[in-house]
């Protein structure tokens, strides 16, 4: 991604809607997983927002191969931020409880999508658990997508057969982002119609309406009661659940 979106995402990711529910989904996702004293390692921790929460269940480190991702984890005071690639994760077999991986697969600095789930699987240690999550469906494609360098958005079942590839065991699969999804959807592929070039490389990543902020974000806090007990079918986002053997 170029500079202006790590800014945005550094100015953002505390406060705006679509982060913060995300988080509170991923929390649903991994219930009681999330212990105290978890050794917990974000692979691809962009400005650190992910990183400051998990933190709280543990001493949380990150890595990111983009220098002004590094920048801006150093801004945010965090300290145990490595500069490296999600292909080559610059630690020991089996040193994590928990690996994440919050849209970075997709992305087209990473060639082998399945080769980074594999170093993930290599670090963790036995009966540890990954939680990644993918833009959902290639169909829904949009100038947000040429902003943050999209290489591919996944069905459910191809992260899924991924996840299994890589060697790990999947223990939930599923959609997210799905009360908001028919909006997104629609706007998406209206924006299609527009004339080629009249909005390259828009990313989403802004600030919208205090109003705006709070319905979305309410959305989201529903979505995530709803994921504690039950998998969504459709979705912007597809998230897979997975542990090491």
């Amino acid at each position: 991604m170029n500079a202006a979106e790590y800014e945005a995402m550094y100015r953002l990711e505390d406060t705006l809607w679509w982060y913060v529910g995300m988080r509170r989904i991923g929390e649903a996702l991994l219930g009681g997983r999330l212990q105290p004293g978890l050794c917990i390692l974000d692979a691809g921790a962009g400005t650190g927002g992910n990183l400051r929460w998990l933190s709280r269940f543990g001493a949380a480190h990150g890595i990111d191969v983009a220098p002004d991702a590094n920048r801006f984890c150093s801004e945010r005071g965090l300290s145990t931020v490595a500069r490296a690639s999600v292909a080559h994760l610059p630690y020991r077999n089996a040193t994590f409880d928990l690996v994440t991986s919050f849209d970075v697969i997709y992305h087209l600095g990473v060639s082998d999508d399945v080769g980074a789930l594999r170093e993930a699987a290599r670090v963790l240690k036995p009966g540890g658990t990954l939680l990644v999550r993918v833009p959902a469906f290639n169909v829904l494609r949009s100038e947000h997508d040429a902003a943050v360098h999209t290489r591919q958005r996944y069905t459910l079942d191809e992260l899924r057969a991924k996840v299994t590839r890589a060697g790990l065991r999947v223990r939930r699969a599923t959609y997210a982002n799905t009360v908001l999804f028919p909006i997104a959807a629609v706007a998406r592929l209206a924006g299609r119609m527009r004339p080629a070039g009249s909005q390259d490389d828009r990313s989403d990543v802004h600030a919208v309406s205090p109003i705006a902020n709070a319905a979305f974000g309410t959305a989201l806090d529903l979505e995530a009661a709803l994921l504690a007990r039950w998998d969504m079918p459709v979705g912007l986002s597809a998230l897979v659940v997975a542990e090491r053997e």
